[in-house]
């Protein structure tokens, strides 16, 4: 029997708030780590599989996220589910205000320590993800992807597109990488740790993973 992890509970997450753009979210103090991902990624699935709730909205229907909903795991720390890119049927207009505020969110918001981005296993990375791996890279701040829905392929060829990414991204050491099934619940505690890396380091260690 494996050890039991310690670190933050996501079970209790509760939701908090939601906003269209920034100066709309919670008091920016504190810390919170932002979910991003293209509206098929399986984001929603991946927070409720997480908090082992149905804490975000699911829906058949892909783009459904259209603000930053805010969920509370402790005092001052956040998860963020970002509003997903890709298949949303809504008006071009639309999707030219959600970048605004997301880019707004992404440059200005202080108590941003690092962002989960969920891709597709099965596709390569389109131009949503590599625009936030490119932000990633020119911010500094620290990045992982879940490389969602590992389930739909067999075990090696799962591994083997993780381990290319893994070789395209090797130079920059603050993109971490890792599996994960929403449907087996694989990946979760992985992901539980690398989320308590950035929300529990003291601000020393925040720093140096920054720096990285």
């Amino acid at each position: 029997m494996s050890e039991p992890r310690s670190g933050l509970n996501y079970r209790k997450a509760k939701f908090l708030t939601s906003a269209p753009k920034l100066k709309l979210c919670p008091p920016d103090n504190g810390r919170e780590v932002a979910f991003a991902g293209r509206s098929n990624a399986g984001k929603s699935s991946a927070l409720n599989t997480l908090t082992g709730s149905k804490i975000a909205r699911t829906s058949k229907t892909p783009g459904r996220t259209q603000l930053m909903n805010y969920f509370n795991i402790e005092d001052s720390i956040h998860l963020v589910d970002l509003p997903g890119y890709g298949y949303a049927k809504v008006p071009e207009a639309m999707k030219i205000e959600w970048q605004k505020h997301l880019d707004d969110y992404l440059t200005n918001r202080e108590s941003l320590v690092g962002l989960v981005l969920l891709v597709d296993i099965r596709h390569p990375l389109k131009e949503f993800d590599r625009m936030m791996v490119q932000w990633s890279i020119e911010s500094e701040m620290p990045l992982h992807i879940l490389l969602t829905k590992s389930d739909k392929l067999k075990s090696g060829v799962a591994k083997q597109a993780l381990n290319n990414l893994r070789r395209e991204l090797s130079e920059y050491p603050q993109i971490s990488m890792q599996l994960f099934s929403a449907l087996k619940k694989a990946g979760v505690d992985q992901l539980a740790q690398r989320l308590d890396t950035w929300l529990l380091a003291d601000d020393d260690e925040l720093e140096e993973l920054e720096e990285e």
